[in-house]
């Protein structure tokens, strides 16, 4: 039967030509054979047309040096031809992976942010799909020369359903899923911050399979710890992305999605609160004349109750593989690691709603309705009163050390410090089992008693409730807590907040000493002023020196001059050093423009130093002189 059209011979010996009319020619048979799937018929092509004349054609069709070009319509012509082809050849992976495949990036880039044709739209996203796919340096190219900056607002524009939108899609998960601390830098951000924008438009408006996608996308961008990221994210003047992020989070958590997606919407309003600050919860901007945003007090519930609902699993799941469940699965261990990461994402939104709720019900103009706030608080309630119990099912099977139970006592020391009768019972039944927990990579319980100083601090404000900490040692686990805090080896972490709450803790204790003489006698203070000699010694600030000082004067009413020098760590230089801090702190009238603000403590020295002067000659000699 004889051929009813060129053979691929035909079309080889025509791009092979010397003169271009010849290679053009060739260039729209070579179509045709481009488009049939055959890898080696389609590479012949390619090494026959040339790297370097399809560069020229694509030149040719942005107007950038083509030379005899007569009209708006042959350029565009050569611009279709140009994109097809390249589409076409890099269908083939050893194409799409070639260098000069990759140096296309940025003019494909251009062109389709330009460009308002929609075949040819279609064509340079697929192109630029298919080289990210096949190559390592053809995916960094995209962190390059300002690609994302062009492609990303265009990708906003982008049909629902079509198949650029496809593409651009898949492209971005592409990009998105590369980044690496080596690409978080100062040339990367406008591109970075213009993904976030675009694909929090898709996360909006997308009703298909690419709504978990863009969900994906948004959690990976926002979670990396590159600062200059978020304070840009910060400065939009358009708080437009943060409400269609909103949008889609609200859409997701109100439908029956997989618990999974659910999770990582959570996920992304906990990354929202820590970027924004907490009142992201409170906004209310309509971004779509069609689109009314879901009321702030409904939008609050909603991500309050989709957390309490996968805490509650979580809990149960998490109790009954480490208890109960055979531990011989090789994957048990991965499995737990997994819903531990899971339960702290949760109780980590958690902690900062109840940080909003303790905002909102202070102001003068709340802008949360009453009742909405009484559903928020039951509705803690009732999840703390869970957490008491996972972790009483813990205390029952020998278990002190996890970060999930280190999770747990922190949600906990955060609520109870707003709710102080909430849960009363069980939190004193075990009061000293959740001052005993460790993470994972400690040895001692210092972060526990930390997440806990809220609630001790209010706790200890009523006798009962010192009695409580004292009879299960609680005071020395807080007296060791500060002293690691402030001594010499004080830890290298941001606890100012916590510092403050551990002297008032501590204080609290020491101003009822005589009602609490069974638990408490001076010895077991002994580290503590020691510590305190540290944190004073070449310390300006006034407000730190009374509060030292005033500790150091209750402890001294514990005991005597005589009975601390018997103690081993304890000799006349210690006493050298107290006796000139409460000097000090005697003078700070004299010295301190802010006297009036620690006048409240400055009558706790006065007055401890009454009741023990007499027992301590050295400091009253010190003092008197």
């Amino acid at each position: 039967m004889e051929s009813t059209g060129p053979s691929l011979d035909d079309c080889l010996k025509l791009l092979r030509g010397q003169r271009d009319e010849q290679k053009l020619a060739g260039l729209l048979l070579a179509a045709k054979f481009c488009q049939g799937g055959d890898t080696a018929s389609v590479l012949k092509v390619y090494e026959a047309v040339g790297a370097r004349f399809l560069q020229r054609l694509l030149m040719t069709g942005m107007g950038k040096g083509a030379s005899g070009v007569k009209s708006g319509e042959e350029q565009d012509a050569f611009l279709r031809l140009s994109i097809t082809l390249l589409a076409a050849l890099c269908r083939v992976p050893d194409i799409a992976s070639s260098e000069e495949m990759n140096s296309q990036i940025p003019h494909v880039a251009e062109i389709t942010s330009t460009s308002s044709d929609p075949f040819i739209v279609e064509e340079c996203y697929e192109f630029l799909l298919l080289v990210a796919a096949a190559s390592e340096n053809g995916l960094v190219k995209f962190y390059e020369s300002g690609v994302m900056d062009m492609l990303a607002p265009h990708i906003s524009t982008l049909t629902d359903g079509s198949r650029s939108l496809e593409f651009a899609m898949q492209l971005l998960q592409l990009v998105v899923n590369r980044l690496s601390d080596d690409l978080l830098n100062d040339e990367n951000l406008r591109g970075m911050l213009a993904m976030v924008t675009s694909v929090a438009r898709q996360f909006a408006v997308l009703q298909n399979i690419h709504k978990f996608d863009a969900l994906h996308m948004l959690t990976t961008l926002l979670s990396s710890n590159y600062v200059p990221l978020h304070e840009a994210l910060r400065s939009i003047s358009t708080d437009i992305w943060a409400s269609q992020i909103r949008i889609g989070i609200s859409e997701i958590l109100q439908n029956r999605v997989v618990s999974t997606e659910k999770l990582q919407a959570l996920l992304l309003a906990d990354l929202m609160m820590s970027i924004l600050g907490v009142n992201w919860l409170l906004e209310h901007t309509r971004v779509h004349h069609n689109q009314e945003p879901m009321p702030v007090d409904k939008f609050l519930l909603l991500v309050l109750e989709s957390s309490r609902v996968e805490v509650a699993v979580l809990l149960n799941e998490l109790a009954y593989l480490k208890y109960e469940a055979s531990r011989s699965s090789s994957d048990a261990a991965g499995t737990i690691f997994q819903k531990q990461r899971s339960l702290a994402i949760l109780f980590s939104l958690m902690e900062k709603i109840i940080k909003l709720m303790s905002t909102v019900s202070g102001a003068k103009d709340p802008s949360v309705k009453e009742s909405t706030l009484t559903k928020m608080i039951l509705g803690l309630n009732e999840t703390i009163d869970l957490v008491l119990d996972f972790l009483q099912d813990s205390k029952d099977h020998g278990q002190i050390k996890g970060d999930d139970l280190l999770a747990a006592v922190r949600i906990i020391g955060s609520y109870l410090a707003e709710a102080p009768t909430a849960c009363k019972e069980k939190t004193r039944d075990l009061l000293g089992y959740l001052l005993s927990i460790e993470g994972e990579e400690e040895s001692s319980p210092f972060y526990s008693v930390c997440f806990l100083l809220p609630m001790l601090c209010q706790l200890t404000m009523e006798i009962d409730g010192c009695k409580a900490l004292v009879s299960v040692g609680g005071h020395k686990m807080i007296v060791e807590c500060l002293v690691n805090m402030v001594g010499r080896n004080g830890k290298m972490v941001n606890i100012s907040d916590r510092v403050l709450l551990a002297c008032d803790t501590i204080l609290n204790l020491l101003l009822k000493r005589k009602e609490l003489e069974v638990w408490i006698e001076g010895s077991q203070f002994v580290n503590l002023l020691h510590a305190l000699i540290f944190w004073t010694e070449n310390c300006k600030d006034p407000s730190v020196v009374m509060m030292a000082s005033s500790m150091c004067s209750l402890v001294f009413d514990l005991t005597s001059e005589e009975s601390l020098l018997n103690q081993w760590n304890f000799d006349q230089s210690s006493f050298e050093k107290l006796s000139h801090l409460i000097v000090r702190s005697l003078n700070q009238g004299e010295i301190s423009e802010d006297f009036k603000e620690q006048s409240d403590l400055h009558q706790i020295i006065i007055a401890a130093y009454c009741d023990w002067a007499e027992r301590f000659p050295f400091v009253r000699n010190a003092v008197e002189n």
